[in-house]
């Protein structure tokens, strides 16, 4: 059994679904591992991880569309210290989550046909983020 690990730097323009698909798979079959189980961890708690359709891209404007109805701005919130985008990112992160598992076959992630690896932006100015990347396998 072996092991790696890296930090991806992902530098967003604001808010909404940034696919980190391809840096994530590169990464991971450069590490010569044929099966395993790669574990990504966004190091944030205002943008979130997720795994989505990336074919159409109505469906991420849909989906960004739906956080904010869900967790919408608001003067109500206590929390507001970095501005009125602040507790509703972190709201929306609660809801998509900030860890993904991904199993690794045939050298590969094992993703469907149209399934991407989203980093989801919460906050509407620009950030740079950090996903951590764990691969056990062999």
């Amino acid at each position: 059994m072996r092991q790696a690990a890296t930090v991806l730097a992902v530098r967003t323009p604001g808010p909404g679904l940034h696919e980190i698909t391809r840096d994530v798979a590169a990464w991971a079959h450069g590490q010569g591992m044929a099966a395993g189980l790669l574990t990504l961890f966004c190091r944030h708690t205002s943008a979130s991880l997720t795994i989505q359709e990336n074919a159409d891209p109505d469906v991420r404007r849909d989906l960004e569309d739906w956080v904010a109805r869900v967790a919408p701005e608001s003067p109500g919130y206590r929390h507001q210290d970095e501005g009125p985008d602040d507790m509703p990112a972190h709201l929306r992160s609660v809801l998509t989550g900030v860890q993904l598992s991904i199993p690794l076959l045939d050298g590969r992630l094992a993703l469907g046909t149209w399934q991407g690896v989203y980093l989801f932006e919460h906050r509407r100015r620009p950030h740079r983020r950090e996903v951590a990347m764990h691969l056990l396998g062999e």
